[in-house]
């Protein structure tokens, strides 16, 4: 393989002269002294050539990047000559960043925004910027191949996020397609990338169903090595068994009352899980009852919290809501209980137990009331999320249910450094 000092050093003796690097890639010497880059290569059975343009305006570096993409364009059948042809006019007729991939994906996201609810919106524009800008944001999206898509998707993956890798793609994929709709990529390398990610495994979430299970997890989750914050919002999610993501995003102003006789969590209609005319409806917002140990818990994280805007910031980016899958990857991390209990089994946990209470204490009347706490809405019915509907009740089941899981349990101050604020 040729040297930079070779590739300086080179002279035509008489009649031009071809200085062979590896793979096809050559610098071509004219008697006259001019060099430059150029690469043979075979394609539908016939002998081709690219120019890539004179030395040393491209080192030997910048050739060799060249041949590499060339011959990744012959592995993936396609005509190296041609997609270099096509690739040199992007760049003549538009500066790179105006094709970058971050700002395909921004303007394909913006024609989402009358589509999807608020909170998805926000979702998925921090899992972009939180995962794929920094690795691909910058690159012409003409230019992306499957390898760094596969990639990136598998350093994802290997967090033990799998379902958002896979989500990841589809975004990705679909960015792809509006890039191609403007003529600004040719093919979507991110299609095909699925077979190359560990399956989601589709079914019931696992969940302890039984109490003293559930405490058991509780006690070792909270003993581990952790962010106070994490901890704070594993205790908040099974005290409330609301969804996962509704924790995650729980804005400081939506809890009321907490120094008062009936605090409460309102969770707005958006982020609900309901259809997006509905979301949009304030009648269909979700009032949650809150026991002692949830207002303490509250108060514990939003006095780390300060000033900021979510109830669990992220540890990264103040001003953003912890991510999705924190919990997530910390629940797998619990060596007793990996794949035992995830974040969204609180709700089976909450669901089983209070119903066999209800069975075992005679109340048959508590199982409807069960259902409604879990803002679960009956298949074949129209209705709403009534707001104050059994309220008295719902906050009984709630305080039950948090006296019988909190039993003997360190209070949520001792969870976190009080004076460590982070403002």
């Amino acid at each position: 393989m040729l040297t930079d000092q070779q590739c300086k050093n080179a002279k035509a003796d008489g009649k031009d002269l071809k200085l062979a690097d590896a793979q096809g890639l050559h610098l071509y010497v004219t008697k006259s002294g001019y060099k430059s880059w150029r690469l043979k290569y075979r394609f539908g059975g016939k002998e081709r050539r690219i120019v890539f343009g004179a030395y040393p305006e491209i080192s030997l570096k910048q050739a060799r990047e060249l041949k590499d993409d060339a011959r990744r364009d012959l592995r993936e059948g396609r005509d190296p000559g041609d997609e270099y042809k096509r690739r040199s006019a992007r760049r003549t007729t538009a500066p790179d960043e105006s094709t970058a991939f971050k700002v395909m994906a921004l303007r394909w996201h913006e024609l989402q925004k009358p589509l999807w609810k608020p909170v998805h919106f926000n979702d998925v524009l921090l899992s972009l910027e939180r995962e794929v800008f920094p690795v691909i944001g910058h690159i012409p999206i003409g230019d992306i191949r499957a390898p760094q898509i596969r990639e990136l998707l598998q350093a994802v993956q290997a967090k033990g996020a799998i379902e958002s890798a896979h989500r990841l793609r589809q975004r990705i994929s679909a960015i792809f397609r509006y890039a191609i709709a403007h003529d600004l990529a040719e093919s979507d390398p991110a299609s095909a990338i699925s077979d190359a990610l560990q399956p989601v495994v589709k079914g019931k979430q696992p969940a302890l169903l039984k109490l003293k299970a559930c405490k058991g997890f509780i006690r070792a989750f909270e003993q581990e090595p952790g962010h106070p914050q994490t901890k704070l919002a594993s205790r908040l999610l099974a005290l409330t068994a609301a969804r996962p993501g509704t924790v995650h995003m729980a804005e400081l102003d939506e809890f009321e009352d907490l120094d008062g006789e009936s605090p409460i969590w309102r969770i707005p209609a958006q982020k609900m899980k309901l259809s997006r005319a509905k979301s949009e409806r304030e009648e269909f917002e979700f009032i949650v009852p809150l026991s002692r140990q949830a207002v303490e818990t509250i108060k514990v994280s939003a006095e780390f919290a300060g000033n900021r805007k979510y109830l669990f910031p992220s540890a990264r980016h103040s001003h953003r809501p912890m991510t999705e899958n924190t919990l997530n990857v910390a629940y797998r991390r619990l060596p007793l209980f990996a794949g035992r209990h995830v974040p969204h089994g609180w709700r089976s946990s909450f669901s089983t137990i209070m119903n066999e209470r209800a069975v075992d204490l005679d109340r048959p009347a508590d199982r409807a009331i069960i259902d409604l706490m879990l803002a679960h809405q009956r298949e074949g019915v129209e209705a709403t999320y009534n707001r104050a509907a059994y309220m008295v009740r719902r906050r009984e089941l709630a305080q039950e249910w948090a006296d019988l899981l909190m039993d003997g349990m360190q209070p949520a101050a001792v969870l976190i450094d009080i004076k460590r604020r982070v403002r």
